[in-house]
């Protein structure tokens, strides 16, 4: 298969397809040879120094052929979504001198951009706290940077990689998401560049077992909330994703898509919900006037979701016990604002609430009914919803806790939403 400028060539040695987090010995290196130990004094001296002839040369030629199927440097993998695009980028760390000689400008320029600033334009951003260090790929060690910018200012980002004549170095980049569909033209037209478009679902799967798998080794990628049912007693804590399967995967973006996942191979899309993120940010622009995520949480943080919403005891009084519903559960969001005195008094930080609150049951109701119908009990929630999200994080837990009778755990990942993005990188690197 030929892409990104290089063929791969199925004749060579497959390479170990399972990245690790530490550099491995030459002995694990691919390409490497294993001999069985044996006493130089078992062999005649001549035979001895043949046989380590062979074995370096043999070695040598391994080496060159993982050298070939290796894709150029630099290594992205990206996620185009509909609100944001998330870009991964490998940063090589064991660079020999002979190869610094040879590197081109236009490699070395957009190393130095992407490593050396934190923040892009005015809203591309460089999630340092995510930084992955020490990594090895494809027999390469170095760091994973995560990177994110609103779907909107890709002509930008376009822009940018035509300036620094990233076509040069690359003809093809791995993409996922919607927007590998919808933007391949601006990318061939605007950058020169062509796009090898990924399942999305194949990648957030790939991107998620891997993530973890890596991350386990240091601080954990996983975690829950203890007590979710405890407000004053509610701590996240870690969680080992050990012999994961089944679990159910739910992918909170501009929508939602749920995932019954029983190994990295086979799963299914179970079913989703346009009620998302983007509806979240939509309705709070147009509700609060706010313009952006963070400010629509800010907003959601400071305000109460009781002046809006109908909850139960308000629709039954007393008698919603024989209806096994708790009088505060939500009943109807929004449903005070059908009176008019009601909606004069909510303050625009209400509404973002009640919009974080309506939108997070939704999720929860529907994830809680697919772990039902698949029988699953273990249910990991990651997008980029949930970043900086933890009002949400917690709703999802509690409801999970609650409705389920404590058989249902609500897991997150640390790397919310860069798994797609992940997926894409590994692609680059292992074709399938």
């Amino acid at each position: 298969m030929a892409f990104n400028g290089y063929q791969r060539d199925d004749d060579t040695i497959d390479e170990d397809e399972t990245p690790k987090k530490q550099p491995r010995s030459n002995q694990e290196m691919p390409g490497s040879v294993r001999n069985e130990p044996r006493s130089e004094a078992d062999a005649p001296a001549g035979a001895a120094t043949s046989e380590r002839r062979t074995s370096n040369a043999t070695t040598r030629h391994r080496i060159d052929s993982v050298k070939k199927t290796r894709p150029p440097f630099p290594w992205f993998g990206m996620d185009i979504g509909g609100t944001l695009v998330k870009l991964v980028y490998f940063e090589p760390k064991d660079i020999t001198a002979e190869e610094e000689q040879e590197e081109v400008e236009n490699l070395k320029s957009i190393r130095r951009y992407l490593t050396s600033n934190i923040a892009y334009g005015k809203t591309g951003i460089r999630d340092v706290h995510l930084e992955l260090q020490d990594l090895t790929l494809c027999g390469r060690t170095g760091n994973l940077h995560f990177i994110r910018f609103p779907t909107h200012d890709l002509p930008a980002f376009l822009q940018m990689g035509r300036s620094k004549h990233f076509s040069s170095l690359h003809t093809t980049l791995c993409a996922t998401g919607g927007g590998a569909y919808k933007f391949e033209g601006d990318f061939r037209t605007m950058a020169d560049l062509e796009l090898h478009k990924l399942d999305e679902l194949d990648c957030l799967v790939r991107g998620v077992l891997y993530i973890d798998s890596v991350v386990s080794r240091g601080s954990s990628e996983c975690y829950y909330f203890e007590n979710p049912t405890d407000p004053d007693h509610c701590i996240q804590r870690p969680y080992a994703l050990e012999n994961p399967y089944p679990l159910l995967l739910v992918n909170i973006g501009s929508g939602v898509s749920i995932l019954a996942v029983y190994s990295e191979s086979n799963y299914k899309r179970v079913t989703g919900t346009s009620l998302g993120g983007g509806t979240f940010l939509g309705l709070c622009c147009l509700l609060t006037g706010c313009s952006t995520f963070e400010e629509a949480l800010e907003m959601a943080s400071n305000g109460e979701s009781t002046h809006v919403d109908k909850l139960v005891r308000d629709i039954y009084g007393g008698d919603y016990e024989k209806f096994g519903l708790p009088g505060w559960a939500v009943a109807s969001s929004f449903g005070n604002m059908m009176f008019k005195d009601k909606r004069e008094s909510v303050s625009k930080e209400d509404l973002a609430r009640a919009m974080l609150v309506t939108i997070t049951n939704n999720i929860g109701s529907i994830t809680r009914m697919c772990a039902l119908n698949e029988n699953i009990e273990r249910v990991v929630f990651v997008g980029n919803f949930l970043r900086v999200n933890t009002l949400s994080m917690k709703l999802l837990a509690y409801a999970m806790d609650y409705w389920s009778k404590g058989q249902l755990k609500a897991l997150f990942m640390r790397h919310e939403g860069y798994f797609g993005a992940v997926g894409a990188l590994l692609e680059l690197l292992h074709p399938s």
